[in-house]
This record gives C-alpha cells, sequence and structure tokens, in this order.
C-alpha cells in the first residue's frame, strides 16, 4: 500500500465504497474471510451477510456488462473469432445482421466498436427496464431497505441472463480457449513466476518504502506485482532478464 499522504496509507476510502468492493459478488458468506478483510471489520462493520448498496450493485453491474464487450471489441478486432460466428450468439446476431443491411463491408475495426456500442445499449435498456420493475415490487425508500432484501434490486432480467450465459459460453470456447490466449496467459505466468522469484531472492530490487512497512516478505512481492501494469511488469522483466523467447 502506498503512503502518499499525510493523514493515512494508500486511498482514504468511505465506507459505501469499501462495502461495494468487498460485496462485489454480493453479500461475503466465506469462511475463513480474506485478511484483508477480516482486519477492516474488526473496526469497521461492512454487514457482510446483506447485499451493497445501490450505487455498488450499478457498479458491479457495469463491470460485468464491460468485461463482455470488451472481450468482444478485443476478439473481433484480434480476428480471434470471424464475425460469421460471433453471428450465431442470439444476443450479436440482430445486431451484426442490422449492421450488415446498414453498411456494405465495414471495416473490422469499425465493425467492432458499433457491434460493442448496440450490444451496450440493449444491456443497459434492459437492466434499466428490470430495476425499475424490482423497485415498483418492494417497498424499499433508504438504502437500508435495499441493502436488507433477500436479491439485488439492480440486475438484467431472466431473459438477459440467458441471452449473457450463451455469449459468454462463446468467448470461453472461441476466446478464452484459442491458442493465441493461452500462448499469451502461459508467457504472463512466467513473467509473474520470475518476479516473484527475483523479488523474493533479492529484496533489494523492491521499492524501499514498500519494504519498510510490510512484515512479511511474501505478501510484500505479491502486493509490489500486483500493483503493476502490464507493460510495467513487461518491462521489468525485460530489464532483469532479457526478451521473452
Amino acid at each position: 500500500m502506498e503512503h502518499r499522504y499525510a493523514d493515512f496509507p494508500g486511498l482514504n476510502l468511505t465506507w459505501e465504497t469499501l462495502e461495494g468492493t468487498v460485496k462485489h459478488n454480493g453479500p461475503v458468506l466465506s469462511d475463513p474471510l480474506p485478511l484483508a478483510t477480516a482486519e477492516y471489520i474488526a473496526s469497521h462493520d461492512l454487514e457482510l451477510h446483506t447485499y451493497a448498496g445501490p450505487e455498488a450493485q450499478v457498479a458491479a453491474l457495469a463491470d460485468d456488462i464491460a468485461y463482455d464487450n470488451h472481450d468482444i471489441d478485443d476478439g473481433l478486432r484480434a480476428e480471434l473469432f470471424p464475425s460469421e460466428d460471433l453471428a450465431q450468439v442470439p444476443l450479436v446476431g440482430p445486431i451484426l445482421s442490422e449492421l450488415q443491411d446498414r453498411y456494405n463491408n465495414l471495416d473490422r475495426e469499425i465493425l467492432a466498436h458499433e457491434t460493442v456500442r448496440r450490444l451496450i445499449g440493449t444491456m443497459v435498456d434492459d437492466v434499466i427496464s428490470e430495476s425499475r420493475q424490482r423497485l415498483d415490487n418492494v417497498n424499499a425508500n433508504r438504502v437500508e431497505d435495499i441493502r436488507a432484501l433477500p436479491d439485488t434490486v439492480i440486475s438484467i432480467s431472466d431473459g438477459m441472463k440467458v441471452a449473457q450465459d450463451v455469449l459468454k459460453q462463446f468467448l470461453l470456447n472461441q476466446m478464452y480457449r484459442h491458442p493465441k490466449v493461452n500462448k499469451m496467459t502461459d508467457l504472463a505466468r512466467r513473467v509473474v513466476s520470475d518476479l516473484f522469484d527475483l523479488y523474493m531472492a533479492k529484496p533489494e530490487h523492491l521499492p524501499s518504502m514498500r519494504g519498510d512497512r510490510a512484515p512479511d516478505p511474501i505478501r510484500r512481492v505479491a502486493d509490489f506485482i500486483a500493483g503493476m501494469t502490464d507493460r510495467f511488469a513487461l518491462e521489468e522483466h525485460r530489464r532483469h532478464f532479457g526478451e521473452l523467447t
């Protein structure tokens, strides 16, 4: 954790922001709890048995929508799958058909952007419609009422859930398991492993501000690597180990 401000280490996040981060996937019922969560709730109860507030529910759903659409964009532009295969996905097929009818021979990159743009709009419209209906069906006048409900109020419809599952299965089969992606995953695993071993054996390569504050060397190294961007990790690996082969 970086110490950039005089009064506190890291970021001075609100209770609601921390709650939303911890409950990103819903109530936290795991045992044992992640170490950082257990340490924090010892002094600030995050009410882990309840759902997060509505703003956090929006953020969690937006993250899921962005994840799928970003991968469609990447997959099309990287030619990991043809648009003809993607057109077989019920959620995307009508969008591609509309684009083909309206435009002739769209550039691959423009086709990817236009597809994602329309698909995000379709998903967001569904979220708005379903969430309005759920809010109309519950007696929630305060954020505490929403937290106490047995399910989220910000949600996609059942039909959209089915359609999203089909899309996710397509991405799993056609993109995440693609040989090119598997090769990059193997390289990334090697980069992380090499850097971890390096920092454990030679902690002098770690920034001193981290080494001074984290007593556990494994945690210190893990936190440092976790905070790296892809570009920084590759540059750091190249600096110590040379070009990847």
